[in-house]
């Protein structure tokens, strides 16, 4: 893979590749040629790193970043975040673009966890923590306690420490998002991740207007409180259907979009159909600020936690 990063071969495209915007820019053909310069990304290691390998594995605990082999690990690690991942480390869903291993989870979810997230936050000194999950669909709240209780020992443990949560769809269980919604995190985020024509490849088992409704409920429950979303680039998708998508995602009163590249984890994922060009990410962070959102993170490496502090920070600030 380094040697990829590091010798790319653009290939100049006489017409632009599905879903592009015409600009005219070099394009590199997936699965022809390596990955473009801009996706070059920091290797994982240093000391930080290792010492952030111990907390996780000596409380026995999951991050999204290893589990979804996030390309950003090596720097966020470095800078001593993480994103925790709850629930155990098996989901009930097999969604497409996603390396999470899924199948039937070992056992009902651990009800220690919440306080070793808390302990994990309090070794790392963070004053800013990032909880997700696996879904959970065998469980009737999807685990939604655990949401709640981690938001509360967290607080408990570090008072001063702000915490997001990205949240599954509880299946459209309201009664499980009101739960959350009711522990007060500061943000919470629910991925849209595609368009709703890819909806059934690339989330299994999800429902496109279902988690627009999910992100208009919890605006309800808590207007103070921001809600966020992300999509995913370079899955198939037209520009026109990532504008209309965005609209749809504004008009539920969302407060941050992120927009990053898809990168396929292994070869037994969904392609990555094309590589979408920086300056096609900065159009559509133009195009997001227009409808309305209050801060758009918008470039091939953004993920959902990347930089989220800086995000929180500039949404409160607006």
């Amino acid at each position: 893979m380094a040697s990829n990063l590091n010798s790319p071969l653009p290939i100049l495209a006489s017409e632009p590749a599905a879903g592009g915007c015409g600009t005219g820019s070099a394009a590199y053909v997936p699965g022809q040629h390596p990955r473009p310069p801009w996706l070059r990304v920091k290797f994982p290691g240093g000391p930080n790193h290792q010492e952030l390998m111990r907390i996780m594995r000596t409380l026995d605990l999951h991050t999204v970043c290893e589990s979804a082999r996030c390309p950003n690990m090596g720097e966020c690690w470095d800078h001593r975040t993480a994103t925790f991942m709850i629930l155990g480390n098996v989901c009930t869903r097999a969604c497409g673009f996603c390396s999470v291993p899924s199948g039937a989870p070992l056992g009902p979810p651990d009800d220690q966890e919440p306080e070793r997230v808390a302990e994990a936050v309090r070794r790392m000194g963070l004053q800013y923590a990032v909880v997700t999950s696996v879904n959970r669909d065998d469980q009737a709240d999807g685990g939604a306690h655990i949401f709640a209780r981690t938001i509360e020992e967290i607080r408990r443990a570090v008072p001063s420490c702000k915490v997001e949560v990205l949240i599954p769809d509880f299946r459209g269980v309201w009664s499980a998002l009101e739960t959350v919604v009711a522990a007060r995190p500061d943000v919470l985020n629910h991925n849209m991740e595609t368009v709703p024509r890819l909806y059934r490849q690339v989330r299994k088992g999800a429902v496109y207007e279902r988690s627009l409704e999910l992100l208009r409920r919890a605006r309800e429950l808590a207007p103070e409180m921001p809600t966020k979303t992300g999509m995913m680039l370079g899955l198939g998708e037209t520009r026109e259907e990532t504008l209309a998508a965005m609209k749809d995602i504004a008009a539920q009163g969302a407060a941050i979009l992120t927009l990053g590249q898809y990168l396929q984890p292994t070869a037994e994922h969904l392609p990555v159909m094309r590589y979408v060009h920086p300056d096609e990410f900065a159009e559509f962070k133009r195009a997001g600020l227009e409808m309305g959102f209050r801060h758009v993170e918008s470039g091939p490496l953004v993920r959902s936690s990347y930089h989220a502090f800086e995000q929180e920070e500039a949404v409160r600030a607006s």
